[in-house]
């Protein structure tokens, strides 16, 4: 099931080479989870595998598209996605979607991706992942706020990968204007974005 507003607003995000979906998360949708992905998701809370599990159906209809049929997409002892040899990708959620971008590798050396509510977020939290020039940059505005905080999520989503680096939210700055992220290591992202029942945020660095 998809939502048909956001995927017309999600497919905005896509690159050559690039390819981005969306899933409503459902009941039964836990069943999805093929046996080396359940033996991975450690949680036994409902919500969680179910979560997992649409995010799962989105990217192994992704990973079809470019030729890997039928593949698991486990979790490693961080808890980030295992993908097949030759690909990068990203999946995300929150409480109601779930959200995957996947591209070849040789295009694409890294991909992070991060979906939010589209609600204001919280002051106090803003106060801890927002630098002071990123809180003068999106002047007071709670839904740009949260628009930082996927963009932070999926920047850290993109640059683990690379580094093995655990990133602080004040490790990430993000330039909303030139739609550039840049981390503490000096890796730089290039980030993409809609928001309108949500926001979705991509981050990649091209190979």
């Amino acid at each position: 099931m998809i939502d048909p507003a956001l995927q017309r607003d999600i497919a905005t995000l896509a690159l050559p080479g690039l390819l981005i979906g969306h899933g409503v998360i459902t009941p039964g949708n836990e069943s999805a989870l093929l046996d080396e992905e359940t033996a991975s998701i450690k949680s036994n809370i409902m919500e969680v595998r179910r979560a997992s599990g649409t995010a799962r159906i989105v990217a192994r209809e992704l990973l079809a598209q470019l030729g890997y049929s039928g593949v698991p997409v486990p979790k490693d002892a961080a808890g980030a996605p295992v993908w097949p040899p030759g690909i990068v990708g990203s999946m995300a959620h929150d409480d109601r979607i779930a959200v995957a971008a996947v591209g070849l590798q040789r295009d694409f050396g890294a991909m992070g991706i991060d979906v939010e509510p589209a609600a204001p977020l919280p002051g106090d939290t803003l106060a801890l992942i927002a630098t002071a020039r990123e809180l003068t940059a999106i002047a007071g505005d709670p839904l740009k706020g949260r628009l930082l905080f996927a963009a932070k999520e999926a920047v850290y989503k993109a640059a683990y990968p690379l580094d093995g680096t655990f990133l602080e939210f004040q490790d990430i700055r993000i330039d909303l204007v030139a739609k550039k992220a840049i981390t503490k290591n000096g890796r730089i992202f290039t980030l993409h974005w809609c928001t309108a029942s949500h926001v979705v945020v991509l981050a990649f660095a091209q190979a």
